[in-house]
């Protein structure tokens, strides 16, 4: 068990999945429980939520889930309260996993694509935190983890603007908080994932496969796993036992960093 997590609670904010199979958020809240932390489940997806749920609950771990959207601050400020209730009165981890992505550079992207993915993945950011500080402050104690993409940092070969632009605010906002609430014992950092085995990822195969020439989705698939140094697409696991690093005793002096979990493609694309 890592050091640090035990009895802790954790919140996972998008702990489902867009599709059938493993997610990063839904490999995160497996990963905390299986490291003692009792997990709050967010998302939008009541089902989905639920089916993260019963997977910790199948495995001996605490969960609970909250359905609502965290764009709302009636929805984040009502999930802080339900954690509080369900877990024990503490929130010790803050795990930032909500995105979306519309594919599509700025003339092709319609205006209301550029709108949703803005607020989706930085107003959520902004609320959960907005309601989650407060709480860590009285503890003097607490983690922030916020999710951020490779995409945030360099081109990866598929337009998509708003994505690109949202998660490339993230490592500004976490070192904002990381060094406003140092002080307080709190502690905030961003994991950029790669290409990651997910739900999502498969969604946007499609768009990848127009980009590099129709390409089906076995010869897809090989093409961009022989572009990543490691050789292939990374597990959600691989960012959750990053996070689970992240909120541990073994990273207490660490905060307001980047941590690029990517099989080496960055030191490619640079």
């Amino acid at each position: 068990m890592t050091a640090g997590l035990a009895g802790s609670s954790v919140i996972v904010a998008g702990g489902g999945a867009i599709g059938a199979g493993m997610s990063n958020g839904r490999a995160a809240a497996l990963t905390y429980a299986r490291k003692g932390a009792r997990v709050l489940v967010a998302d939008l997806d009541e089902a989905s939520a639920a089916e993260t749920r019963d997977l910790v609950r199948a495995e001996g771990g605490v969960c609970q889930i909250f359905v609502g959207d965290l764009s709302e601050a009636a929805d984040a400020e009502a999930m802080v309260a339900h954690c509080l209730h369900t877990l024990d009165g503490r929130i010790d981890v803050l795990h930032n996993n909500i995105g979306i992505i519309r594919p599509g550079g700025p003339v092709e992207l319609d205006e209301a694509d550029w709108d949703r993915v803005v607020t989706v993945n930085l107003k959520t950011l902004y609320l959960t935190a907005r309601y989650v500080l407060p709480v860590m402050e009285r503890q003097r104690s607490g983690v922030i983890t916020n999710i951020g993409s490779l995409a945030g940092l360099r081109f990866t070969g598929l337009p998509m603007i708003a994505y690109s632009t949202t998660k490339g605010a993230i490592p500004a906002f976490t070192r904002s908080v990381a060094l406003q609430y140092a002080a307080a014992g709190i502690r905030a950092n961003c994991i950029h994932p790669g290409v990651i085995d997910t739900p999502l990822q498969t969604s946007t195969d499609q768009a990848y496969g127009v980009v590099f020439g129709g390409a089906d989705a076995d010869t897809l698939r090989a093409r961009r796993e022989a572009a990543i140094p490691l050789g292939r697409f990374g597990s959600p696991f691989d960012i959750a036992n990053a996070a689970a690093f992240l909120a541990s005793e073994e990273a207490r002096y660490i905060t307001g960093t980047e941590l690029v979990v990517d099989g080496g493609l960055i030191q490619k694309t640079g």
